[in-house]
């Protein structure tokens, strides 16, 4: 203790219980602000933990991006969710989660922020229907659109531009070799391509169906056909995910596998980027999550050749595209719920999305955009930006996962094998997602 003369003074005790009193109220106010996001591996993770760096400048708050690899994601947050864990505050889940962690109450519902935000206006359409609306048409929200992506493709520019492959490609086709604007022109270039003697190949695809790669890429040429999955409304299929649109689409996506390299049979992201990389392929399927490094002539020595176009329209003029991306949601056993809504006010404000994307991330703001700045700033952002008012998305139900397995089951062995046709594929994978639905009581 201070002794002033030996003796301890009124005044002292008084300034020594302040200070305790101080100590205690900044540690508590200490503890408080720090907030944990948990998010999967990959360079948009790493984006995301610079701009919350500028957060922690502006407030004092603290904010880690927690990450896991791709392939323990989904497994780690379910985990901790189910044991009602606080380990995370928010988390950056994927669209597929949002059924499922609703349902068993894992998210907050954030449906007055959402509409005091008035982000209906603020966030690109369909990120908000798909990364935050459930049920579907419900107007009940539990995230905020965070990393909006979408399946896009890149190209050989130099391949594309070559003066004597224009020429062959018009003699042979009629029109002038460019960026397919349909499936049809897409599918001629790549058998235009396909030169296996020349080890050049005319399109990578996705074709691994381990989780949801083979299913986003035909999700590319259903939407595009005009067809869809199901109503995600009454959960209705027949008729719908079996249509004629979608078997065309399905045998579509068949014939584009004749073009692939030899052994793409398990094709996904990694694969699909070395398709342009290495040389193989004349166009590539990918997340604008990966074009990143396209555009690197670190990791692509094609970097100064490699164009991107947006999924190109289908038979009837139909132009969608299979989305990826994630919403930001607050994890309903945080301690610090109060704080990640702060954090969220931040997230949502115009600079903080115009920030974003600078730093890489994929904003899903439709005021940004649909700025020039944006879709000037890289190779792939104006593809992108069309890509993002024309997405739409897997069941979203609690048991997303085993319809996700179902579909893989009956689409891979015609797509990659011939086996059958896409009709029985798909009347097949009608009967099972009526039996699930049925299951779990949606029928």
């Amino acid at each position: 203790m201070h002794k002033r003369g030996g003796k301890i003074t009124r005044k002292t005790v008084a300034g020594l219980l302040a200070g305790i009193s101080f100590m205690i109220a900044c540690g508590t106010s200490a503890q408080s602000q720090e907030l944990t996001i948990f998010w999967a591996e990959w360079d948009p993770a790493n984006y995301l933990q610079e701009l919350v760096n500028e957060y922690e400048a502006e407030t004092g708050v603290k904010v880690t991006v927690e990450t896991t690899p791709w392939a323990d994601f989904q497994t780690k947050a379910f985990t901790e969710f189910n044991a009602k864990g606080s380990a995370y505050d928010m988390v950056v889940g994927d669209s597929q989660w949002i059924g499922a962690a609703s349902e068993a109450g894992h998210y907050v519902d954030l449906t007055e922020f959402f509409n005091q935000h008035k982000l209906n206006e603020v966030m690109a359409p369909a990120t908000v229907k798909y990364y935050s609306e459930y049920p579907a048409n419900s107007g009940k929200y539990w995230s905020i659109p965070a990393e909006g992506d979408a399946v896009g493709w890149s190209y050989r520019k130099d391949w594309f531009e070559d003066p004597k492959e224009m020429e062959a490609f018009k003699a042979k086709y009629g029109y002038d070799l460019a960026p397919p604007k349909d499936w049809k022109q897409l599918r001629d270039i790549a058998e235009f391509f396909h030169r296996p003697d020349q080890k050049r190949y005319g399109v990578a695809i996705y074709t691994d169906n381990s989780y949801d790669g083979l299913v986003m890429g035909v999700e590319n040429a259903i939407f595009s056909f005009g067809g869809e999955l199901g109503d995600y409304s009454t959960y209705k299929v027949d008729g719908i995910i079996n249509s004629e649109k979608n078997v065309k689409a399905l045998e579509a996506y068949r014939e584009l596998y004749g073009f692939t390299p030899p052994g793409w049979a398990k094709s996904f992201f990694v694969e699909n980027n070395q398709a342009i990389t290495e040389n193989l392929a004349a166009m590539s399927m990918n997340y604008f999550a990966f074009f990143p490094a396209l555009v690197n002539e670190a990791s692509n020595p094609n970097a100064k050749v490699t164009g991107f176009f947006a999924n190109p329209a289908g038979p009837e003029g139909d132009q969608y595209a299979a989305l990826g991306g994630q919403g930001i949601s607050i994890v309903s056993y945080s301690e610090n719920k109060e704080e990640a809504m702060k954090f969220l006010e931040w997230f949502v404000k115009d600079e903080t999305q115009k920030r974003w994307a600078e730093l890489g991330g994929y904003t899903a703001s439709a005021k940004v955009l649909e700025s020039e700045e944006f879709q000037n700033a890289t190779p792939y952002n104006k593809a992108f930006y069309e890509t993002m008012f024309r997405v739409k998305d897997f069941w979203a139900t609690p048991e997303y996962a085993e319809l996700l397995i179902q579909m893989n089951q009956r689409i891979y062995p015609y797509v990659t094998a011939g086996q059958g046709t896409a009709k029985e594929a798909l009347d097949a994978l009608a009967k099972d997602w009526n039996a699930t639905f049925k299951k779990y009581g949606r029928q």
